[in-house]
């Protein structure tokens, strides 16, 4: 329609005059692309492969597969760049680790996962990782049962500057565990869940020794071990340990925390689950002077002589768990006692214990951080208790309630008390309604209300703290407008579950029913 294409006219010999130079480049925010005599050019190609790997670090999985796509050069990039790998490791890996590790030759960290009813890589598949990965600093064993004490000795001696180490369901045993100890002078973290091959025949009689990581290791972890009696050298022979959890481990841990607790230590998180240990493991406990993290999730022989002791010694407490497990042993003495001492305090779970207005008024009068507070499965907790917590919680932010005896009248309160709130959730309350909740709503505009008003069901209150236990919300922001969560009723409690109930109670492996979240991040 009369109009020419801007093009043209830089381009020599063409039909209309140019205003410019012959060779003139135009490239604006609109136009990345210079145009002119020499084409379109492309910028990208120019970008150099570090900053191009630097890129591919802020991406996602899928998208950085996506972009090995487009180019030969791209390809080679992303996967010289990419430091975390997690594979399926079924012994069909084993014919493509070298082609595989020869385009990502950079790992550094390796998930290594096996579905439990496919065939998991061996020694061989393992060695050759090892051999192709030399600089590998963390390995995660999920349900790699062809392993055995061999392959893991080989790997051990081929990864020596490994720091973090996590095996689950593995079936190697007590000498592939020492290799791995043995060699690993760099190792910091090690997490162990059903290890197999420890309780196998002469192989339980022997025992885990720290070895090279002795001054190195920081964390431990250990979850559902029969023969978890093994690792007691490994626990009392590393000096620099800073982290221990123990969950649904068999055998008495009474002695193994006196041990600790005589000489010089650097704990400051102690987690005990379902484990056979006692007042006296508490006390041995309260030696840990820097503990700040403490988890007391259904150990039935510990009471408020043990948390007295440890709530007297351990100044530095900011966040404690204790899932009483409706035993009605751990109560109001223990929780005056932390009132009392624990000024530090910021996040106080309790499940299945029954305070008082007396112990949580104290608490919350003297408890001036704490910040984040769960009470479930309480029967002694109600309105009364929740009002006292309403107004003399100041510097209280998240708030969960569950299976309490509580009201509306209990929740109203939080209208005018506790400043700082920021989020309250209630759950499988009865005597809670809808409708308080958009009244408080109402009244407090920037705080978020979750409210569940389901059944109160007997499974429900057999909480644990450990899996769904409060965690650190530093980073979380609520947002301006709060929410309001109904959810359906649930179906009556029936025969099987409070045969499930029961199992959950005395089984130490039985099956679990867990608070959904006390706080999450």
């Amino acid at each position: 329609m009369g109009q020419s294409s801007s093009i043209s006219s830089h381009y020599p010999g063409s039909s209309q005059r140019s205003t410019g130079p012959a060779y003139k480049t135009e490239i604006s925010p609109y136009n990345p692309v210079g145009r002119g005599s020499f084409g379109n050019i492309d910028y990208i190609s120019e970008i150099p492969d570090e900053c191009l790997a630097i890129i591919f670090q802020f991406l996602s999985s899928g998208d950085r597969k996506q972009c090995s796509l487009v180019s030969r050069r791209w390809l080679l990039v992303e996967g010289q760049s990419r430091h975390r790998l997690s594979l399926s490791a079924q012994s069909e890996l084993l014919s493509n680790i070298p082609s595989l590790f020869a385009r990502f030759d950079s790992v550094t960290k390796l998930v290594l996962r096996c579905e439990r009813r496919s065939s998991s890589i061996n020694d061989d598949a393992l060695v050759l990782i090892s051999l192709r990965c030399p600089n590998l600093i963390r390995l995660k064993l999920r349900g790699c049962r062809e392993l055995t004490d061999v392959g893991m000795t080989a790997f051990a001696k081929n990864c020596k500057g490994l720091k973090k180490f996590s095996c689950g369901s593995c079936m190697f045993g007590v000498k592939g565990m020492n290799a791995v100890l043995g060699h690993c002078s760099s190792l910091e973290e090690l997490s162990v869940k059903r290890l197999r091959g420890s309780n196998d025949g002469a192989a339980a009689a022997e025992l885990i020794n720290p070895g090279a990581a002795a001054s190195s290791l920081k964390t431990i972890c250990l979850k559902e071990l029969h023969n978890g009696q093994c690792f007691r050298p490994l626990i009392t022979g590393c000096n620099n340990l800073k982290t221990l959890k123990l969950l649904r481990c068999l055998g008495d841990w009474d002695r193994v925390l006196e041990v600790i607790g005589n000489r010089k230590n650097c704990l400051f998180e102690v987690h005990l689950e379902r484990l056979q240990v006692s007042d006296a493991g508490l006390i041995a406990i309260s030696n840990f002077l820097d503990l700040e993290i403490l988890h007391i999730v259904k150990t039935p022989e510990c009471t408020d002589a043990g948390v007295i002791a440890v709530a007297e010694r351990c100044k530095l407490l900011r966040k404690l768990h204790i899932d009483g497990w409706r035993t009605n042993r751990i109560g109001n003495e223990g929780l005056l006692s932390i009132a009392r001492h624990s000024a530090n305090l910021q996040e106080l779970v309790l499940i299945g214990v029954n305070p008082t207005s007396i112990s949580l008024g104290a608490i919350a009068s003297n408890c001036m951080k704490l910040e984040r507070l769960a009470l479930c499965g309480s029967e002694t907790v109600a309105d009364e208790e929740i009002s006292c917590i309403a107004l003399k919680c100041v510097a209280l932010k998240k708030l969960c309630i569950k299976g309490c005896p509580v009201s509306d009248q209990g929740i109203e309160a939080f209208a005018w008390g506790c400043p700082n709130l920021v989020k309250i959730k209630v759950k499988k309350c009865r005597g809670v309604t809808v409708e308080v909740a958009d009244w408080l709503r109402t009244r407090k505009g920037s705080l978020v209300v979750n409210l569940d008003v389901c059944e109160v069901e007997a499974e429900a209150l057999e909480a644990s703290a450990s899996d769904s236990g409060a965690q650190d919300d530093a980073g979380e922001v609520p947002p301006a407008v709060s929410r309001v969560t109904v959810a359906a009723a649930d179906a009556p409690l029936s025969s099987i579950g409070r045969l499930s109930v029961f199992k959950s109670r005395f089984g130490l492996f039985g099956g679990r029913s867990l608070v959904p979240c006390t706080f999450r991040r």
